[in-house]
């Protein structure tokens, strides 16, 4: 079993900035492959950003958060982080942080790659 639970959301104008946190507990070990995805209302759930740690590090954006959103994740801790930088109107949704089983993140933007989630945490971000 493991245990997600994000934090760091708001509200914010656009061009401004958050940092979400997803603290993780229970049985981490092995998860190296972990995601962020959002989901605003009356759409699917779509993927962000992923990384995976084992060894070596890779890290994966979608192109709508290119170079505006980072990544990262404090294995020590057992967090994951996701930086928005220049927030835009259109990145307000319920942000979920995701952890696979896998031991790769050869298929980060697909849903099924998941076995945890977090309950979420909503990002507003006004024009």
């Amino acid at each position: 079993q493991v245990q997600l639970v994000e934090s760091g959301g708001g509200s914010v104008q656009a061009g401004g900035s958050l940092r979400l946190s997803c603290a993780a507990s229970g049985d981490t070990s092995l998860r190296r492959c972990m995601g962020w995805f959002r989901q605003a209302p009356g759409k699917e759930r779509a993927a962000v950003a992923a990384i995976y740690t084992g060894g070596t590090t890779s890290i994966y954006y979608a192109d709508s958060v290119k170079g505006r959103f980072t990544v990262s994740r404090d294995n020590a801790r057992n967090t994951l982080y996701l930086q928005m930088n220049s927030l835009k109107p259109e990145d307000t949704a319920m942000y979920y942080c995701a952890s696979s089983p896998r031991s790769f993140c050869g298929s980060w933007s697909e849903t099924e790659m998941y076995n945890y989630w977090g309950q979420g945490t909503q990002v507003t971000v006004s024009s």
